[in-house]
């Protein structure tokens, strides 16, 4: 999982080289408008090799560098990361001078070569490690807002669930005291949980024993009435996920979903591999004419899911939510990334 904290990005990963590729471009593009006269689709060939060399070459050193440098405070990061770019630009422009046949080294005229490119490299860096720092601060500002929401949300749930699973245990404890056992163990493993706030990831494994924990508790309590279907056979339980991303849901597909209905519902979870990605949808029951339909909380609970999704996985995963057929679903797709690679698996 990524550091949602660190101030460089991962330059070795598909999506942020394109990005710098194009970026790249569009300079040139702006260098070659520029120019008063002159061939200038020549010159957009000279700059696209010249600019994309640069930051290519860029982009393979920070991404060697980038472990080291994410251990520094941002402004040595952002200082060292700044240098190296502008160390490849003098390295590529004097290869350019050379490459152009020209040998006579310190003159005025190749002074001023390299003072030029300097110069610009000098000014893409600062406003590029801005960029960097105010993603860096939004990154932070949302996961204090989502730890904020995380702390409303469970300070609203956790008296109502512990009141009717206490009940629950207590009814039980003389006539079945091995459920009883059971139940607060796995009441323990939630609280267990809910004490980290919902902060850092877990596997995709500890995540399912999780959400199995709570339902155990709830078919405790509604008995018949709750009813589960499992289908994550082909998920890869090493998958990394922020923590409490499923219970929520699932408290969301019980509470809304299951017990309105006189006859109770069943709840329906399955989760499929589709390549580089991971998908699971919770499917519930929606109240028809016998049930009484429950408002708030819902939204609430899978915008907080969506924003650590977000946090943890940046532009490459997404919840949405659906009724239909008389049942309401909400999908996760995220991608799969495992604890010690740190990266999306092919």
């Amino acid at each position: 999982m990524n550091n949602n904290d660190e101030f460089l990005p991962e330059f070795c990963r598909l999506r942020t080289l394109f990005s710098v590729v194009v970026i790249a471009q569009l300079l040139v593009f702006l260098l070659v408008l520029a120019q008063p006269h002159g061939n200038r689709w020549w010159a957009l060939s000279l700059y696209s090799l010249y600019v994309q060399w640069i930051a290519l070459a860029s982009c393979l050193l920070l991404c060697l560098l980038r472990r080291w440098l994410n251990r520094l405070d941002v402004l040595p990061a952002a200082t060292l990361a700044g240098a190296v770019i502008v160390l490849v630009t003098v390295l590529v422009t004097e290869s350019a001078w050379r490459s152009m046949g020209r040998l006579d080294s310190l003159s005025p005229e190749h002074l001023s070569f390299h003072a030029r490119a300097a110069a610009m490299a000098v000014i893409v860096v600062g406003l590029v490690m801005h960029y960097f720092y105010l993603q860096r601060a939004w990154r932070r500002q949302l996961m204090a807002e989502t730890q904020a929401r995380v702390e409303s949300l469970q300070s609203r749930i956790r008296p109502h669930f512990l009141f009717n699973s206490l009940n629950t245990i207590a009814s039980m404890i003389r006539s079945k005291p091995e459920r009883a056992e059971e139940a607060v163990e796995d009441l323990a493993e939630l609280f267990r949980a809910g004490l980290r706030g919902g902060v850092g990831d877990n596997t995709l494994g500890q995540e399912l024993a999780l959400a199995r924990d709570y339902l155990r508790i709830e078919g405790l309590r509604l008995e018949e009435r709750l009813r589960v279907k499992w289908r994550v056979d082909a998920l890869p339980m090493d998958a990394m996920v922020p923590a409490l991303t499923l219970q929520p849901l699932l408290e969301n597909a019980v509470y809304h979903g299951v017990e309105p209905l006189v006859d109770g519902g069943e709840i329906i979870v399955t989760g499929e591999r589709q390549g580089r990605r991971l998908r699971i949808a919770i499917s519930n029951p929606l109240p028809g004419p016998e049930g009484v339909a429950r408002q708030g909380g819902m939204g609430m609970a899978q915008d907080n899911v969506r924003q650590r999704l977000e946090l943890a996985f940046p532009g490459s995963a997404w919840l949405h939510a659906r009724a239909a057929d008389e049942r309401y679903t909400v999908t996760l797709v995220f991608p799969y990334r495992t604890a010690t690679q740190g990266q999306a698996l092919g």
